[in-house]
């Protein structure tokens, strides 16, 4: 992607980088619900165009990524998400490569996060690859590239200054031990979910509804509330 004008910054509380339109919803949408309603502001990063998301056969995968952006922008607005920022890479094809990191450097340095939120890239065996290459140039572009100001000093002529994030948080991990109270805010994560008919369709919600319920049951099962998400938590130190 090529950017050759000033960049506005605008400062975020959280970040939540998806490989995939509705990827947030499944992952982290309680918990961005919660965060809009105790004042943060949040911005969502979505990797890819999502244009091979369907088991439609006749689906045309332009009119797809048409689709799936609109739906995420619904879902975004109804949960309070600031900015919806498409980096349009494609769907099954993300590649840990100096372009991608340096994308995901740019939006760090502009919104300047504390806390960012993707998929966890070390989850074992079955695991979209997407996912996998996401988390880890995640990883990479908040330690150290966008910390260290010799680190794509070009962006640095667009405006963009280093930043440091504070901790990274990881969905979808086996290794959970961070967790995020979302009994009040379960509903607008499924409203949110809802957004994404292509995705989920209301055949088959009630279903959904019934196993998002149960993993988040058991995600709150040793704490003080009855429905949590869980995560990873990785504070950066340096």
């Amino acid at each position: 992607m090529q950017h050759n004008k000033p960049v506005e910054e605008v400062k975020a509380d959280v970040m939540v980088i998806t490989p995939h339109p509705d990827d947030a919803e499944f992952g982290v949408a309680g918990s961005v619900a919660r965060w809009f309603k105790e004042g943060k502001t949040v911005v969502y990063v979505i990797c890819t165009d999502g244009a091979k998301g369907s088991s439609d056969y006749s689906v045309r995968p332009e009119k797809l990524v048409k689709t799936r952006k609109k739906e995420q922008q619904n879902a975004a607005r109804l949960l309070g998400v600031k900015e919806v920022v498409f980096l349009d890479y494609e769907d099954q094809g993300l590649e840990d490569t100096p372009e991608f990191r340096k994308d995901i450097v740019r939006c760090i340095r502009r919104f300047k996060p504390d806390t960012l939120v993707t998929a966890d890239p070390y989850r074992r065996y079955i695991w979209h690859r997407d996912h996998r290459i996401a988390g880890q140039v995640v990883i990479d572009a908040a330690f150290p590239y966008a910390r260290d100001h010799l680190s794509y000093p070009d962006l640095m002529d667009e405006g963009l200054m280093p930043h440091k994030v504070r901790e990274i948080l990881f969905w979808a991990s086996e290794d959970p031990d961070y967790y995020s109270d979302i009994t009040e805010t379960f509903d607008l994560k499924l409203a949110a979910l809802r957004c994404h008919d292509s995705q989920v369709g209301s055949r088959h919600f009630p279903a959904l509804e019934q196993w998002l319920r149960h993993r988040a049951e058991e995600a709150a099962k040793d704490q003080d509330y009855a429905l949590a998400e869980a995560f990873h938590r990785a504070e950066i130190m340096f």
